[in-house]
């Protein structure tokens, strides 16, 4: 359900009528090679199309309300083949609001020394342009990326790539909805906050559901669909031998109607996330689990609780992720090793909605007790992450601002077996260590939810937060806890400051 093909980057170059209309086509010409070569490199995501050379203020407004209204194009690249006076530039940039990547490069990547003059110069002047757009975008304080370096560079593509893949989560949270099927947990603060104030600021919507909402739409679902439903469980998972003979088997039927029920509703409303609550489940048999693990697995945002932040975080995070090695899932820090000596590791968890998407082998699903909502044992899938690098982020809101927290980290093996959990679970060190991240974290006011990705990075996060005006506090390996929280301190009176949202 998470595609790219309905967006597009524009390519703009800005240049001028000064060096006369030879040079101006010869402009337009090279253009379209970087945007016709940008457009066929596969870590490329996004259709990359190019657009004009600007080199008046007038097209130049008018190309920046185009994009505005444009459900196509989800950001614009601006690179300065000559030297552009960026007065030009004030109108369109004023207006523009659609993220901006300012790609500082060169057409050729060598100087050719015996030949070059000062028509090569006056055509070859991106070191020149590029600086007087920068100084505008900065007069304006306009929020972009800028990645230096020749067109064809590993290094730029991948920068690129990287915001155009927060440009596509961000264009994707634009237009999302969240339902949440029963409301917040009941006194827990922080998976609380503004729905208002994050549809101004993020965009999607929030919606509240009665279970019984959802209960009609599970009622409504098939027989034949519960049985095609519940033969792919059996083939896709490691199932215990002859579970179809089993006491089992009906409540597995069960967790199939739940699952249908959930994506129809989710289908029929467009919903891109949802939350659920083991408080408010009035005419479930049991609590979805195995249905939240596979629409997650298929993209959608989840966010246990009633969290509609997290939610909409892990759905942007899969968005961003798409196509990616690895996965991307709803996340909880649950409990800690503290050996003696060290290292001391996070297990993270919970009761049951973890994504299979970052399962290191092919998952079981088994059904057991569950000591919590009062209901017939759920089914569930359980694993381990795969080890390696990951991140996890939080999305707060402070009351005058939304916040995000990330901690990079390693998931290692766990180094016993864990044969009594019942539930899938990842195993991580945090990033410089426990001690530290834990207590920045907190100082942070991170929240116990996160979006877990072994597929996303903080480069991902840092690109998708500037796009949003968003404030982003990074726990990693270099974290020192008293620099941390100067820098809460400096960033509040940034924020109170700054006046945007």
């Amino acid at each position: 359900m998470i595609s790219f093909d309905q967006y597009e980057i524009w390519f703009v170059t800005g240049s001028q009528h000064l060096y006369g209309p030879e040079t101006l086509v010869q402009i337009a010409e090279n253009s379209k090679n970087i945007a016709a070569y940008f457009d066929t490199c596969e870590d490329l995501p996004v259709k990359v199309v190019f657009k004009s050379v600007a080199s008046c203020a007038e097209d130049i407004s008018i190309l920046c309300k185009e994009a505005n209204i444009s459900k196509k194009c989800i950001g614009i690249v601006c690179w300065m083949h000559t030297f552009s006076p960026a007065k030009m530039w004030i109108s369109g940039l004023l207006e523009l609001s659609k993220p901006l990547l300012h790609l500082h490069t060169q057409y050729n990547r060598e100087i050719p020394w015996k030949e070059i003059d000062m028509d090569y110069m006056n055509l070859h002047q991106s070191a020149h342009g590029d600086r007087e757009f920068g100084f505008m975008a900065a007069r304006l304080r306009v929020s972009r990326k800028v990645v230096v370096g020749h067109w064809k560079d590993d290094g730029v593509r991948h920068e690129v790539g990287v915001w155009m893949r927060a440009a596509a989560a961000v264009a994707d949270s634009r237009t999302a909805k969240v339902a949440r099927f029963g409301d917040n947990m009941r006194d827990v603060a922080v998976t609380e906050g503004d729905k208002v104030e994050a549809q101004v600021h993020f965009g999607y919507e929030v919606h509240g559901f009665g279970v019984g909402d959802l209960v009609e739409h599970v009622a409504a679902v098939s027989e034949n669909d519960i049985e095609d439903l519940t033969a792919r469980y059996l083939e896709e998972y490691v199932v215990e031998p002859n579970m179809h003979k089993t006491a089992k088997y009906s409540q597995l039927r069960e967790a199939a109607r739940i699952e249908g029920g959930m994506r129809s509703f989710l289908r029929d409303g467009d919903f891109k996330a949802f939350t659920t609550t083991f408080e408010d489940l009035h005419g479930l048999a049991q609590l979805p689990g195995l249905a939240c693990q596979r629409l997650m697995a298929e993209g959608y945002g989840f966010g246990a609780e009633g969290d509609w932040k997290t939610s909409m975080l892990v759905r942007s995070m899969k968005v961003m992720g798409a196509g990616l090695s690895g996965g991307t899932s709803f996340m909880e820090d649950y409990t800690y090793h503290l050996p003696e000596g060290g290292p001391d590791l996070v297990l993270g968890a919970h009761m049951l909605e973890v994504c299979p998407s970052i399962a290191s082998d092919t998952p079981s699903l088994e059904l057991h007790p569950l000591s919590i909502g009062g209901k017939a044992d759920p089914a569930r899938l359980l694993f381990t992450a795969r080890q390696g690098q990951a991140v996890n982020a939080t999305i707060i809101d402070l009351g005058n601002r939304f916040r995000m927290l990330s901690n990079t980290l390693d998931v290692v093996e766990a180094p016993q077996e864990l044969p009594k959990l019942p539930v899938a679970s990842a195993l991580w060190n945090p990033h410089p260590d426990l001690k530290t991240s834990a207590a920045a974290w907190i100082h942070g006011g991170g929240g116990h939810h996160s979006g877990f990705s072994q597929s996303v990075t903080v480069e991902h996060l840092r690109d998708y937060t500037d796009m949003l005006g968003l404030e982003l506090l990074e726990i990693d390996r270099s974290t020192e806890l008293m620099e941390f929280k100067r820098r809460i301190r400096t960033n509040a009176v940034y924020f109170a400051l700054d006046g945007r949202r």
